[in-house]
C-alpha cells in the first residue's frame, strides 16, 4: 500500500503544481476566439498528464526514502542486515533483475518495492514485520515485493495513472471553460472565455476531485497486480505455503495493532474504504494462491 500511495500522492501533487502554473502562465493554447478547441486541448492534457505520471515514477525512490525514513543497508552492521541483503540478492538474481537497494524503516509490519527501473529499485521493510515474523514468513513478503519489480509494476501503474490524469486534465479544464462562460452570464467582456477566476478556480479544484475519483480505477488496477505478485513470490520461493502463511500473519497482526483503521496496512477494509485500497483483503489473497496449487 505505501509504494502505490505515495506514488498516487506525488502524483496529484506534481499534477495539480504543472497545471497551476499552466494556468498562471496563461498557457491555454486550445482556447481560440471560436471557442475550446478539443483537439490542443487533448493533446495538452496527454502532456500534462503523462509529465505528472512519469515525473512521480522517476521520483518515487527518493519520495520513499525521505517520507518513510528508510535507512539503506549499505554495509550490514549485524547478522540480521546481512541476511535480508543476502535474500533480496538471492531472489533478484532468481527473477533476473539488478539488485536492489535495501532498506530498513520504522512503523508497523509492511514491506514495500518502489523505483523506476528493474535493476535500479528499492527494497525497504518495516521494524514491525521484522519483529512479527518468522524469517520463512520474510522471505516471502521479500519475494513478494521482488516480483514487484520483476514484474515491471511500478511502470505499469505510471501509464495507467498517464491515461487517468489525462481524463482529468481534459475534464476539469473542458468542464472549467463551461462554467466561467455561465458565470460570465450575458456580460461583455473582453477577455475570452476560459481566461476568467472562474476557470482557473474550477480547473484547480476539479484537477483535485477527478484526481480521487481516478485513483478508485488505478487502485483496481493495484489490486489486480498484489494477485500476480503473490504467484511471483510463490514461484520464487518454490511453494505457496511460505506467502500464505506470511499474509495470514500480516492479517492477524493487523487485526490487533490497527482496529480502528479504515484502510489497514495490506488492504483489510470495509465500505466505501475498498474502492481506494491498493490491496485486495487478505482472505482473497490466501485463497487465490491455494487455488493455484
Amino acid at each position: 500500500m505505501k509504494r502505490i500511495a505515495l506514488f498516487v500522492l506525488t502524483n496529484l501533487a506534481v499534477v495539480a503544481v504543472i497545471g497551476l502554473v499552466a494556468n498562471l502562465l496563461g498557457v491555454r493554447q486550445y482556447i481560440t476566439a471560436n471557442g475550446i478547441n478539443f483537439s490542443s486541448l487533448l493533446v495538452f492534457s496527454i502532456i500534462v498528464g503523462f509529465t505528472g505520471a512519469i515525473i512521480s515514477l522517476l521520483m518515487s525512490k527518493s519520495m520513499a526514502k525521505m517520507s518513510m525514513g528508510v535507512k539503506i543497508i549499505n554495509q550490514p552492521s549485524n547478522a540480521d542486515e546481512a541476511w535480508l541483503v543476502d535474500v533480496v540478492a538471492r531472489l533478484s538474481q532468481k527473477a533476473g533483475i539488478g539488485m536492489p537497494e535495501v532498506g530498513i524503516y520504522e512503523g508497523e509490519a509492511n514491506a514495500f518495492a518502489t523505483g523506476a527501473f528493474k535493476n535500479s529499485s528499492l527494497v525497504a521493510v518495516s521494524t514491525g514485520l521484522l519483529r512479527g515474523m518468522t524469517r520463512d514468513e520474510i522471505e516471502a513478503v521479500l519475494a513478494h515485493e521482488v516480483a514487484h519489480v520483476a514484474n515491471g509494476d511500478m511502470v505499469t501503474m505510471t501509464l495507467i495513472q498517464g491515461v487517468m490524469n489525462t481524463f482529468v486534465v481534459f475534464a476539469s479544464r473542458a468542464l472549467g471553460y463551461v462554467i466561467d462562460g455561465f458565470l460570465r452570464g450575458n456580460r461583455s467582456d473582453d477577455a475570452p472565455q476560459g481566461t476568467g477566476i472562474g476557470y482557473m478556480i474550477t480547473v484547480f479544484v476539479l484537477d483535485l476531485v477527478f484526481g480521487f475519483l481516478a485513483h478508485i480505477i488505478v487502485a483496481w488496477f493495484s489490486r489486480h497486480r498484489e494477485f500476480r505478485a503473490d504467484a511471483g513470490a510463490a514461484h520464487l520461493m518454490g511453494q505457496s505455503q511460505s506467502m500464505v502463511n506470511a499474509l495470514a500473519r500480516l492479517g492477524q497482526m493487523n487485526n490487533q495493532d490497527l482496529p480502528n483503521k479504515s484502510l489497514a496496512t495490506m488492504g483489510i477494509a470495509g465500505g466505501i474504504g475498498k474502492l481506494f485500497s491498493t490491496h485486495p483483503p487478505i482472505e482473497q489473497r490466501i485463497a487465490a494462491l491455494q487455488q493455484a496449487r
